[in-house]
This record gives C-alpha cells, sequence and structure tokens, in this order.
C-alpha cells in the first residue's frame, strides 16, 4: 500500500512520520513550500510525550505532486474540514478506480469527499489525538488516544482490516461498523471545546468551571439532539460519554461531574493543554474550522426543528474572535450561561 498524505501538518505529520518510521511507503503533500522544503531536506521532526524523533520525507506542494501524474493509492486526507474540497480538486484526475481516500479530519467531511469522487472510494476516520505544527518540519505531538476507521455504510471491509494493521505502529487503531456514531459524538465533544476557546485558558480550567457546567452540557445536548433527529447513536471516547449528556431527562449529574473531572484531568495532563481552536485563534490568528462543523449542524437542526440558541450564540462569538471585534473573555461563557436560564437570545 502506498500512502499519500494530503496536508502533512498535524494529524498528518504524525501518523505519516510514524509509518514512514516503520517502514511503509508514503508521499507527503502540503501546499506551504517551506514546510515541504524543510521536509526534504532536513526531515519531519515529531516531537512527542514519549519520543522525539526525525524522518527522511519525500513531499510535495499540490503542483508538484499533480505534475508526477501518477495514480494515486491509499490518500489520508488530513486538511482542515473547511478546507476539503479545495485540497482534493486538484488530486481528482489522480483518482482512479481503486484508490481510497481516508478523512482524517474533524468534522462530517466524508459526505462531501464522497460527493467529488463516490461514496466507494471515501473511508471514514474519527481521530482525536491532539497535535500542532509548530513550524516547517517540526510537530508537536500530544500522545496517543482514539483513531477508529470505518466504511460509510458500516461494514467491516477487507481494505478497512489493512488500513487497522498499517497504522498499529502509530497506535491502537481500530476498525468500528458505526462511524458516524464516532464522528456525531465528536461534533458533540467540539461544540464543548470551541466553548473553552472563548477564552485564553486551559480546556481543563474550562470543564472545572461547575457554575458554568450546565449551560456546557446545554450547549453539547443541542447538537446530541440534532444527532438523534438524524437516527445516529453518538458513541464516546477517550473520557468524553454522550450518553451521561443527552437524552437530558436521564442525566444524572453526580455521575456526569465525576465524568468530567476524568475529562479534565485527561486535558490537563495532555501535552497540549488548549484546543487547535484556540491555537486558531490566538496564535495562527486565522478562521477556525466552525463553518464547516458547527454551521453544518445549525443547518441540519433547522431542518428538524430543533432550538438551537447555544450553538448560535458560540458560532457567533468564536467569529467575532475571528474578526477581531472581540478578545477572548470569561464574560463570553457566562454570556452563554444567562442566555442558558434565561431562554432568551442575546446578542454579543
Amino acid at each position: 500500500m502506498e500512502i499519500t498524505v494530503i496536508g502533512a501538518g498535524a494529524i498528518g505529520g504524525v501518523l505519516g512520520a510514524h509509518l514512514v518510521k516503520a517502514g511503509n511507503k508514503v508521499t507527503f503533500c502540503d501546499k506551504d513550500q517551506d514546510h515541504v522544503h524543510e521536509m526534504n531536506t532536513r526531515g519531519l521532526r515529531i516531537e512527542g510525550p514519549e519520543e522525539t524523533f526525525t524522518v527522511e520525507c519525500d513531499a510535495y506542494t499540490p503542483e508538484q505532486l499533480v505534475k508526477v501524474n501518477k495514480v494515486l493509492d491509499t490518500v489520508f486526507l488530513c486538511v482542515k474540514a473547511q478546507h476539503t474540497r479545495e485540497a482534493l480538486k486538484p488530486f481528482l484526475q489522480l483518482i482512479g478506480e481503486k484508490t481510497n481516500v481516508v478523512s482524517f479530519q474533524n468534522g462530517l467531511c466524508e459526505n462531501e469527499i464522497a460527493s467529488l469522487i463516490g461514496r466507494e472510494k471515501t473511508i471514514g476516520c474519527f481521530v482525536n489525538f491532539s497535535a500542532d505544527y509548530l513550524e516547517p518540519g517540526r510537530i508537536l505531538y500530544g500522545g496517543v488516544a482514539a483513531l477508529y476507521i470505518g466504511e460509510l455504510d458500516g461494514q467491516i471491509s477487507q481494505r478497512v482490516t489493512d488500513l487497522q494493521k498499517i497504522l498499529q505502529c502509530w497506535g491502537p487503531a481500530q476498525v468500528t461498523d458505526n462511524i458516524w456514531g464516532y464522528l456525531w459524538g465528536k461534533m458533540s465533544y467540539a461544540g464543548l471545546l470551541y466553548a473553552t476557546a472563548l477564552v485564553d485558558e486551559t480546556m481543563a480550567a474550562v470543564v472545572r468551571k461547575v457554575d458554568l457546567r450546565e449551560t456546557l452540557m446545554e450547549l453539547c445536548s443541542e447538537i446530541l439532539e440534532v444527532a438523534d433527529k438524524e437516527g445516529v447513536k453518538p458513541i464516546g471516547f477517550d473520557d468524553w460519554v454522550p450518553d451521561l449528556v443527552y437524552p437530558r431527562e436521564s442525566r444524572d449529574q453526580q455521575v456526569l461531574d465525576y465524568q468530567l473531572e476524568k475529562l479534565a484531568q485527561r486535558m490537563a495532563s495532555n501535552k497540549k493543554t488548549k484546543s487547535g481552536i484556540w491555537r486558531d485563534l490566538a496564535v495562527r490568528k486565522r478562521r477556525t474550522e466552525i463553518d464547516s462543523q458547527l454551521v453544518p449542524i445549525l443547518e441540519i437542526g433547522a431542518i428538524h426543528q430543533i432550538p438551537m440558541p447555544l450553538t448560535e450564540l458560540l458560532v457567533t462569538l468564536i467569529k467575532d474572535i475571528e474578526t477581531g471585534s472581540i478578545q477572548m473573555d470569561w464574560d463570553h461563557l457566562y454570556k452563554l450561561k444567562v442566555l442558558y436560564e434565561s431562554g432568551e437570545k442575546i446578542c454579543s
């Protein structure tokens, strides 16, 4: 199996480097010319909690890889959700009958990929480990976490089990017959992560704010209700347990508080204590993935006529931080709390 990693940043860089280290044939592709140059000349350096290592690389820009004009075997698509279409379109001419594209992304990107190349060539993936692109040729790796691969129709196929075996060099990749359950579970968790990025503080510190807890869990419940209406059973991972949050009427606050403390401990022990969302806003000063993650869920919720006031306000606040019209502040979280307690929409 020859693997082409499109998007050699945080996720793609970590996975690709481990695959190279294990002796697999990997080609990296990234639009950042400096990153490509550094990988080709000095290698790709992964700085992780267990080890730091550097691998020699074959890396190309999209334009360079298209000129190679070779049909792609297996593609790991590891770009930001909002860049899915623009990242894949240049390579449509290189996608053959047996090409497989795996979405190592956050969101429900599999639907967009399938619309471009067909569902039969699209493989779903849920990935939750944390990593950060630091500079050309250098990536910070937070450590092993959940990773599941699955067919969109729930079948357990040979190509999926083959991918699982190859990824064991990275960590405990697993196969699932409910990839949509994991993807929607991650989206409910994403609601929480976006909320933590409203303030310049660690994820654990926000989760441990007991006076905000009901508000944050209602935010996640809005997303989980949409999944329920879509006929999807969200699945938990890495101490995030959607079943303890939704349905609302079955929520046991004592049990949920205990679980959220476990989640906070996991967040605090990770080498990366703040989310990639926070990094996009505070460090890179760029747009987050919210338009490709939470906004589509708002659109699906509207189809089902599900009120989602907290999600709507969260999206507005994040976008205002993106444009610089407001700064990160605890006050934004308390605006969500006021909205939750009053049941009325307020403006940011």
